[in-house]
């Protein structure tokens, strides 16, 4: 009897695959009514969220000269943000001030509709995105970036590169950027001869020894009010949490609530779709944010714990 029922169940799994491929709004709408997704989660519910600041130098490459590093995932959707200071004279309308730039890359092997040799049409949009949200929220204070005000200043360089687009890019790329910045130690450097900022190499060793340090150890930047994210779909009276990628495929209207560690309003981002029917949706979003910023500053946190531990 059992060998008999293989054959019925794989035909209805295939079945069931055809008529989610040939119509994708029709087969969730039959999980929204029943108030779940196809995931298995709540419409509320985001995925897991996990982070690593230690150990990544084992992946090589920009990560393993860079002075911060952290590796996030919200569900299979992965990012990796490494940060790299240098040494820059500050504009003059801003003499005290270092600066950053930040550049999202989404490689081909991130997902298949980015095509080889074709930059990805969002990931400017979402670099922007970052650096406004990051500028705004008030994250760092970027006179903490000079060294010698009007002569020589911080450059953070953050590249964020993602390694799995399933979905929910910009809130996998804040928490990424957020943790390698927790993650930041700067470089110590020093003055030479000629008045110029030189950075001493980690020994310490040579001619360096005699040079009075600028900043006589590596040191942490002092980061305030923390920006976390969520996105949220709105598919007529229904809101899913941390969309995936199929999900936002087939549905038009996002809402991106940005709040800081203290609870407050960041920015909120509507890219396109229809207008929102009712104010109460965005209050909703909002108050599934808090409590997702509650759960990530705790990963966050945990995350930092087990780095200095190693």
């Amino acid at each position: 009897m059992a060998s008999t029922g293989e054959p019925n169940d794989l035909s209805s799994e295939m079945e069931l695959d055809a008529f989610r491929r040939l119509f994708p709004i029709r087969f969730h709408e039959r999980h929204l009514l029943e108030s779940i997704r196809p995931d298995g989660r709540a419409l509320g519910r985001a995925r897991t969220r996990r982070l690593c600041l230690s150990n990544l130098l084992k992946l090589g490459g920009a990560v393993a000269s860079a002075n911060g590093s952290a590796l996030a995932k919200i569900g299979c959707t992965t990012m990796l943000a490494a940060i790299k200071m240098e040494v820059m004279t500050p504009t003059a309308e801003a003499p005290d001030e270092g600066c950053i730039a930040i550049d999202f890359h989404m490689p081909p092997i991130c997902s298949p509709l980015v095509r080889p040799g074709r930059p990805a049409e969002v990931a400017p949009v979402i670099s922007k995105q970052l650096s406004d949200t990051i500028l705004s929220s008030g994250m760092i204070n970027l006179k903490e970036l000079c060294l010698v005000s009007g002569k020589a200043a911080w450059m953070a360089y953050l590249d964020i590169y993602c390694l799995d687009a399933d979905g929910a890019l910009f809130d996998a790329a804040l928490l990424s950027a957020v943790a390698a910045f927790s993650h930041l130690q700067i470089p110590v450097v020093s003055l030479n001869d000629d008045g110029r900022i030189v950075l001493i190499p980690d020994d310490n060793s040579g001619a360096m020894k005699e040079k009075e340090p600028v900043n006589k150890e590596k040191i942490k930047l002092k980061l305030n009010n923390l920006p976390f994210s969520l996105t949220c779909v709105l598919h007529k009276n229904y809101i899913l949490a941390d969309p995936t990628s199929e999900e936002e495929s087939i549905m038009e209207t996002f809402l991106t609530v940005v709040l800081d560690s203290s609870f407050q309003l960041v920015s909120l981002n509507k890219p396109g779709g229809p207008g929102l029917a009712h104010t109460s949706a965005i209050q909703d979003c909002i108050t599934l944010t808090r409590q997702r910023v509650k759960e990530v500053q705790k990963i966050l946190q945990e995350a930092i714990s087990d780095m200095e531990v190693d």
